[in-house]
């Protein structure tokens, strides 16, 4: 069913603060049509009332149509005049940044973190800038707007992709046009007159896009580590660890494998706690990349040396961004190295590329333990989530499982650009911010995504097959390992290879070859002793 509604300027929003053309279809004469405008729209269904703004902007500006149908007014900058929506509050350099770098939009937009981040800092610096000679009334203009950045009500205005300047100027003008012609819509004033606020007068004061694109590049890490990545994280580990004390309840002995050959024999339990470690370590390597996140650039303007700010601005910033954040920044205590330099967003890559081995890892082993379920290992049934199969009836796959190594792919490819853009700093300033920034919260975002996944859909429902775990223990030749304290590693190779060669078991062989009695070799091979050290007798 189609509905028409009417969308009059930039007001026009709905409940995520997204413009309801987020959803349109242009009818044929939307050239002709003014602000208010008139379309056709899809009613939108349960599904697309809940979707992000991430997602709503993403459709908004996908094509053309939708920005032909609004009128435009003039604006410009150190060029001259452009021709910018009149329904958009970005300004000139935003629309001549839309269409010189016309590369893979509207996909890789600027991640909405980094907006989210734009609008926390911008409203902090109006707050300290409002002590160093701001006029009041712009600033709390400022701060109005910069609350609706942060919120990502105005996220639809942000319209330009990571592949632009190195520096994330253009990202940063974006913001400030944004902000400051929301801030003059405000006080009443016209947009595009930059009057009476500017973007680089006002919102822009005491800031370079140097200092300010690695300040919003930490805000932006350390509010997803701790908002995303670790509580996901915690959670699976919190999951496995369930499983650890479901299955040493169940006492359940299993063979082990090292080169995917039988080896001696373990616990489920014990395997899984291995899992369980390795989270531990993983929550360790990302929580010690925080520290260095937490140093805020800002203050360092161009180059560094802090020209345009006063003494203790930088201080001032990032206790405001801490109080409007919640969680602790610092003032970097050297900012050449802050804008030369991104080595804390590479060591953070790194921690999560080191948690991306440790979760492919866990993931293939819970995915080669449950192949089958006849004619593989079958020792884990895993959860039945959705047909696996067009052509094999009643097939299912381990779909989690590898969901989540191919996020673990992703990831690890992220981090080789991540460091790639790492080491290029040249001089005074590093101008591969929005590729390092970008790698780093999608890695971020996949993995929290992906863990959550992994937890809700297979390691909950996760059960062991204990008739399965039992026949192929029964069947293991390395059980012998246990006789080497008595007959010795030669006789026990010994009674090893004649059971393989002849089809016996290794009881069978041992007595065959007079190694052992039965009595002593049931008095010796019993699992349960197996699975720890034995306490030293003297």
């Amino acid at each position: 069913m189609l509905r028409s509604f009417r969308i009059a300027g930039p007001a026009a929003r709905g409940n995520l603060g997204v413009p309801r053309t987020a959803l349109i279809r242009p009818l044929s004469t939307c050239q002709k049509a003014s602000i208010t405008a008139s379309y056709h729209v899809t009613a939108p269904s349960r599904t697309n009332r809940l979707t992000t703004p991430a997602i709503q902007h993403q459709r908004y500006f996908h094509g053309s149509a939708t920005r032909m149908a609004a009128k435009t007014r003039t604006e410009s900058d150190a060029f001259g005049e452009i021709q910018v929506p009149a329904d958009r509050y970005w300004g000139a350099q935003t629309e001549r940044s839309l269409e010189n770098f016309r590369i893979n939009q509207p996909q890789d937009r600027m991640p909405p973190p980094i907006i989210r981040a734009f609008g926390i800092l911008k409203g902090a610096a109006a707050t300290v800038n409002m002590r160093y000679g701001l006029d009041p009334t712009i600033g709390k203009a400022i701060q109005q707007a910069a609350k609706e950045v942060a919120d990502l009500k105005l996220i639809d205005h942000f319209p330009l992709v990571v592949w632009q300047t190195g520096s994330g100027t253009q990202s940063n003008m974006n913001a400030n046009e944004v902000i400051s012609n929301r801030a003059i819509e405000i006080l009443g004033g016209t947009m595009g007159t930059k009057k009476p606020v500017h973007p680089n007068d006002h919102v822009n004061r005491s800031a370079s896009s140097n200092d300010t694109f690695p300040t919003v590049m930490h805000i932006a890490a350390v509010l997803e580590i701790e908002g995303e990545l670790l509580p996901a994280l915690r959670s699976l580990r919190a999951a496995l660890q369930a499983k650890v004390e479901e299955f040493e309840a169940k006492k359940i002995i299993k063979i082990g494998r090292t080169h995917l050959q039988d080896a001696t024999p373990l616990t489920l339990a014990q395997e899984f706690s291995g899992y369980v470690a390795q989270l531990d370590f993983g929550i360790k390597r990302v929580e010690s990349a925080l520290p260095d996140l937490r140093l805020l650039a800002q203050g360092g303007t161009a180059v560094g040396t802090g020209i345009n700010t006063f003494e203790g601005f930088a201080e001032a910033i990032a206790e405001e961004v801490s109080k409007m954040t919640g969680t602790e920044f610092k003032t970097a205590p050297n900012k050449f190295e802050a804008l030369a330099a991104h080595d804390a967003i590479v060591q953070a890559h790194g921690s999560l590329n080191t948690l991306a081995a440790s979760l492919n890892k866990i993931a293939q082993d819970i995915r080669y333990l449950g192949s089958g379920p006849r004619c593989g290992l079958g020792e884990l049934i895993l959860p039945e989530n959705e047909p696996g199969s067009s052509i094999m009836p009643g097939k299912v796959n381990p779909t989690q499982c590898e969901a989540l190594t191919m996020v673990c792919a992703q990831v690890m490819g992220n981090h080789v650009a991540c460091t790639i853009g790492g080491m290029n700093g040249q001089f005074e300033l590093n101008v591969y911010k929005p590729l390092v920034i970008r790698n780093l919260l999608h890695s971020i975002r996949l993995l929290a995504d992906g863990m959550r996944s992994f937890e809700k859909n297979l390691v909950v429902g996760l059960q062991a097959n204990e008739e399965k775990i039992s026949s192929i223990m029964k069947e293991s030749l390395m059980l012998v390992t246990c006789l080497n304290p008595k007959i010795g590693y030669d006789m026990a190779s010994k009674v090893a290879k004649n059971a393989h060669k002849k089809g016996l078991t290794l009881k069978e062989s041992a007595m065959e070859l007079k190694a052992l009695t039965e009595e002593e070799f049931d008095a010796l091979v019993r699992p349960e002793l197996m699975v720890g050290p034995k306490p030293y007798k003297g």
